[in-house]
């Protein structure tokens, strides 16, 4: 890692229905900052978990206008990347680091 910490770059992973049937397909999903690179992305992933990484992949979600209690707010933007994993390499969120 050059310039970022790895846990600078990787701020969560994504446990949701959709990102338990990704892994099936050997991909991982996790919330990533939001100026954090592809390549910083692969490295962080690389460093954190001791695993190799085949791609990456990137989308960024606008952020929402919710109202709660009759307050209006916009909620901020979060990058995601999915991740797919070399075959052999598995990464299990559930247990941590």
């Amino acid at each position: 890692m050059s310039k970022r910490s790895a846990y600078d770059v990787i701020v969560s992973p994504v446990i949701t229905e959709k990102s338990t049937l990704v892994s099936e397909a050997n991909q991982v999903i996790f919330n990533v900052a939001p100026r954090a690179t592809k390549k910083e992305i692969k490295d962080a992933i690389e460093t954190l978990f001791k695993v190799k990484v085949k791609a990456v992949n990137t989308l960024v979600r606008k952020g929402k206008l919710k109202t709660f209690k009759g307050h209006r707010a916009l909620q901020s933007d979060a990058k995601k990347a999915i991740v797919t994993l070399v075959e052999g390499h598995h990464i299990d969120i559930a247990t941590g680091l």
